[in-house]
């Protein structure tokens, strides 16, 4: 049987819940991965108009973290944000979290996520924002990951820079160096905006520490973080942001790891692929099922928890102004982007039409559906469930 994310969890999830406590988000994944496209989630009767064939069709269950309906929903975030992006060069910011902040992360998974965003935006809108660097309104995107190529806990920020902004009745400015800020200015303002967010939610009594950690280490390690170079980088610069934010798009759904890096996976071992960033190198990993799903539940964020964020220019309220910078850019103002459905999806990928039958290459009708744990009917035909 082919090596997934569901059928490990049909296998192994059950035995590995019981033996320890869980939070309700992953309880709540967990089901929604296993039961993904089967009668649980409902779905409907296609059947060729000559007769030909006769299918069932089970809904997907559109969770954030299930690697199969990470593709379609992922194109559709991917229309919607390429309509409103700017046709100017952009730059590619990556901030990151001190790993010694992990056991704090994992103990306010609700705050510290907050807080990040607020210092990577705080910091670039600052900086940017001064006539010394350029004086102008930017456009950011930032989304937030929180794991490793091994699915260890890395919380990381990507940040989609405009290489410009609006400087209001000064017009569109582009970035007047080749680089976008000083590396150096922006790891030193970053690195104390945080400290100090995280300062202040200690003291409002809005962290919760771990149990091995008191308020006095708490402050010890933020001293200490504060003489320490944190991790950051400015990517070079790009001609336009449609690349970087095809690269994001790929952590906006389905979770740390796609079915495709699954190599093998039953109730001993799971083995999957990964790059080395030191070398560059394809390698494989083998854990106990056990290990495996500890790290890919570490990464399921909390709920109505927003993992991209958007501000300056391409902030929501800001279509006005951003339709004023498309108009210097020489592009048209924003319009509605059409639904992408999976029909449209599968023809721009591709992929075989499973749509159309098969014999005669008509479109399938829907003629019967069922509701989310309803009964399918029954088919004269090999049933053939799929998204």
């Amino acid at each position: 049987m082919e090596a997934t994310v569901q059928s490990l969890l049909q296998t192994c999830f059950e035995p590995f819940s019981r033996a320890r406590r869980l939070a309700p988000p992953i309880y709540k994944a967990a089901r929604a991965l296993m039961q993904c496209r089967t009668a649980v989630y409902g779905g409907q009767v296609q059947r060729c108009p000559e007769g030909h064939v006769a299918q069932l069709w089970c809904n997907g269950c559109k969770h954030r973290c299930c690697p199969q309906c990470a593709p379609v929903q992922t194109e559709r975030w991917l229309d919607r944000i390429k309509a409103r992006l700017l046709g100017c060069a952009h730059y590619h910011v990556v901030f990151t979290l001190p790993h010694d902040f992990n056991a704090l992360w994992l103990n306010n998974p609700d705050v510290l996520p907050s807080l990040f965003f607020r210092a990577v935006r705080d910091t670039l809108m600052e900086l940017l924002g001064d006539d010394k660097y350029l004086g102008a309104l930017p456009g950011l995107i930032l989304s937030l990951h929180t794991w490793g190529r091994t699915l260890v806990l890395h919380p990381h920020i990507h940040a989609l820079v405009t290489a410009g902004g609006w400087g209001g009745m000064g017009g569109w400015q582009a970035t007047r160096k080749d680089y976008l800020l000083p590396v150096k200015v922006v790891k030193a303002l970053f690195r104390g905006k945080l400290l100090a967010a995280i300062r202040s939610a200690l003291e409002r009594g809005e962290l919760r520490l771990p149990a091995d950690v008191s308020e006095s280490q708490l402050h010890t390690l933020l001293n200490k973080w504060g003489r320490k170079e944190w991790n950051l980088h400015i990517q070079t610069r790009y001609d336009h942001g449609e690349g970087v934010l095809t690269y994001l798009a790929r952590y906006v759904r389905g979770g740390p790891i796609r079915n495709s890096r699954l190599l093998h996976a039953d109730e001993d071992q799971v083995t999957f692929r990964y790059t080395d960033h030191r070398d560059g190198k394809d390698k494989t990993m083998d854990l106990s099922p056990e290990q495996f799903m500890q790290r890919l539940f570490l990464h399921v964020p909390e709920p109505s928890a927003h993992r991209v964020r958007y501000y300056g220019l391409y902030a929501r309220g800001q279509q006005e102004v951003l339709n004023e910078c498309r108009q210097h850019l020489g592009q048209p103002p924003i319009e509605p982007v059409e639904y992408l459905d999976w029909q449209s999806y599968c023809q721009r990928r591709g992929f075989a039409q499973p749509g159309r039958c098969p014999v005669c290459g008509q479109p399938l009708l829907c003629t019967d559906m069922f509701p989310p744990g309803g009964i399918p009917p029954p088919l004269e035909k090999e049933l053939i469930p799929t998204a």
